[in-house]
């Protein structure tokens, strides 16, 4: 049994039967955002790894076991370590993706190997079937692979020392938060927003142009209403297929809630929320669907105007012309 993890075996087994709050809340995800990243996010997050960080931390051994919230994250810093490998040993770390993959990006849930009888492998892990920590029978088809606490060499400390010992928790000054994903680069938020303030000029200078147009106009009033119709369907249909291209959902990815695991991304240190509020109001979004509207009111004014000369102007004419129709006869 890898003797690192025989200490997170200990600590789990006291913490058996805990169940996540209907909320999503859990004490280990709420240790988790004062301790580790003071974010009031992980009270209500999957929480599978914060309560192995939060055993560590128990334990004294957060050195070897590590302490993340996101579980590829965690994999791979076992790999890294040279302390992963494909052997269900009792104390191990076990890493499972539910599509059967082998890639460590693909990971979803983590536990930790009691026992393993064949291709079947005895765990306890937390948040198990969405709310419970509790004891859970797994097929190896699931499990990407384990990492082996024991074998993460730690500078100035060997295991021996530790199981023999104790163990010595770490000071709240020590944590470092372990969970979140590469930002991205400050180019590529640079190259939207200019993007987005390019389109917005282009927008605006289109508008004004109309605007110019429509003032220097003369004529007739129905000429005008046919004019105003034209116009207002032409920007009703540009409008619908300009929103039609919008992305779906901003390029910028920030944190997502939710019961499966997400990586957080954090922002580049020189782009701040105000810079995403100033990206989002030159968006090409609030200059269309105005159009969109505008062209919906003049249609409506034509069409009302239409409506009237139908019911008494056309209507006058018509019976005018009729005399003269009737004596040309068929």
């Amino acid at each position: 049994m890898d003797p690192i993890g025989k200490k997170l075996l200990d600590v789990a087994k006291d913490e058996l039967g805990y169940r996540e709050k209907s909320d999503g809340y859990t004490k280990y995800g709420d240790w988790y955002g004062e301790n580790v990243d003071q974010d009031s996010y992980f009270k209500t997050a999957p929480w599978c790894d914060m309560f192995l960080a939060w055993a560590a931390d128990k334990a004294g051994v957060t050195e070897w076991a590590g302490q993340f919230a996101y579980t590829p994250f965690h994999a791979q810093w076992f790999k890294k370590e040279d302390a992963w490998g494909t052997d269900p040993e009792p104390g191990a770390i076990v890493f499972f993706a539910w599509s059967g993959s082998k890639s460590l990006d693909d990971i979803q849930h983590v536990g930790i190997v009691e026992r393993a009888d064949g291709d079947t492998v005895h765990t306890i892990e937390a948040n198990a079937d969405g709310v419970h920590l509790k004891r859970k029978e797994r097929s190896t088809d699931s499990i990407v692979g384990y990492g082996y606490p024991a074998q993460v060499k730690v500078a100035g400390r060997s295991v021996e020392s530790v199981v023999s010992g104790g163990g010595t928790p770490r000071t709240e000054k020590e944590y470092a938060p372990k969970h979140a994903a590469p930002a991205p680069p400050a180019g590529r938020l640079d190259a939207i927003h200019g993007d987005l303030t390019a389109a917005a000029t282009a927008a605006g200078t289109v508008g004004a142009r109309e605007r110019d147009d429509s003032a220097d106009r003369s004529g007739p009033a129905l000429g005008e209403l046919l004019a105003v119709a034209i116009v207002g369907s032409l920007a009703l249909a540009l409008g619908k297929t300009a929103v039609g291209r919008l992305p779906a959902s901003s390029p910028v990815r920030i944190r997502k809630r939710g019961r499966h695991h997400r990586a957080p991304v954090a922002l580049p240190a020189d782009v701040t929320p105000a810079t995403l509020e100033a990206a989002d109001a030159v968006t090409m979004a609030m200059p269309i669907l105005s159009a969109q509207v505008a062209a919906e009111a003049e249609d409506r004014e034509f069409w009302s105007q239409i409506s009237h000369l139908e019911k008494d102007d056309l209507a006058y004419w018509g019976s005018i012309a009729e005399p003269e129709r009737q004596a040309a006869g068929p």
